[in-house]
């Protein structure tokens, strides 16, 4: 026996262990974005997701993802709470018990305003809608009660009741003969003496009488009017994302100055007297030096003369 009690227990020891863990792999539900915007650079996308109190804010992706040549990474997870102002049209049916059916005295148990809470917890003040306001019977009781009316048979022969009739109908109800009384009609001739006896019959007639009244009035009326509620009805967390480019731009290189072509040279206007002037100059020199020559040979010539005649 205690051989299969120990693996037993281990069983259930192993599967109390590995329970915890099996509702931990319990992925939570996925949320998704309400809106996505993204900055103009690409450097930064903000995904904006509006839950509900009750949801689980983990759903919320946060894993790396690449989108238009760049790659974003979470950042920052913001979370801000909305409060919101719901508010509706709402209309309240009211229905109330009334003794009478007189106008007067319903519209006095129905105040101007009132004071609503809607189910869902909408609050606001109803102004009274006239046109709505409507009395009906709410229902009828009956009552029955004991009637009697009485007959009067006179001039009759003798006490017998085969002359007095068992029933009679009086305001529309059915009467039952319920006693007789008698009274005695002595005649008497011209003389005085009693000639016979006449009898006179009294008879009562009972039964029940039963009428209906009105037990009461039911008055509804609409009040209608805005009710509202301000509530954190949702809760929105902005997820922000940093971009870095997958390929970044290789820097363009620096384009190298082109040599600046010389303007050509205005033609430049040959000038004879550039020339001609140093050559005059060289001639005349030339000249003077040939005449100094020849001056001074002459000289020298004409003193060799003048030794040898001597």
């Amino acid at each position: 026996m205690k051989r299969k009690i120990i693996p037993t227990l281990l069983a259930l020891a192993l599967t109390a262990a590995l329970v915890p863990s099996v509702l931990a792999a319990v992925p939570p539900t996925a949320c998704y974005p309400t809106s996505v915007t993204r900055s103009e650079d690409g450097a930064q996308i903000r995904k904006v997701y509006e839950l509900s109190p009750e949801e689980d804010p983990s759903g919320i992706p946060r894993s790396d993802f690449e989108q238009e040549g760049y790659h974003y990474t979470l950042i920052d997870l913001l979370k801000q709470e909305a409060p919101e102002r719901e508010e509706r049209f709402h209309t309240e049916t009211v229905t109330l018990d009334s003794k009478s059916k007189d106008m007067e005295s319903v519209l006095a148990l129905l105040p101007a305003q009132r004071e609503f809470t809607t189910e869902d917890g909408l609050t606001g003040v109803l102004e009274l809608r006239l046109d709505t306001v409507k009395v009906e019977v709410a229902g009828y009781g009956s009552s029955t009660k004991q009637v009697s009316a009485t007959r009067s048979y006179p001039n009759l022969a003798g006490q017998d009741t085969s002359y007095i009739p068992k029933e009679i109908t009086d305001s529309g109800r059915t009467l039952e003969l319920a006693s007789i009384d008698w009274q005695t009609d002595n005649t008497a001739n011209e003389d005085g003496y009693a000639v016979a006896d006449r009898y006179t019959a009294i008879a009562t007639y009972t039964g029940t009488a039963t009428s209906s009244y009105v037990k009461g009035y039911v008055v509804t009326a609409d009040y209608s009017g805005t009710v509202s509620r301000i509530a954190l009805n949702k809760v929105r967390y902005v997820a922000i994302f940093e971009g870095a480019p997958l390929n970044p731009p290789e820097p363009e290189p620096t384009p190298t100055p082109e040599p600046e072509t010389p303007e050509p040279a205005a033609p430049v206007q040959f000038h004879w007297a550039y020339v001609l002037v140093p050559l005059g100059l060289v001639a005349l020199a030339g000249a003077g030096i040939g005449a100094a020559l020849f001056i001074k040979k002459r000289r020298e010539s004409g003193y060799e003369t003048e030794e040898d005649s001597q």
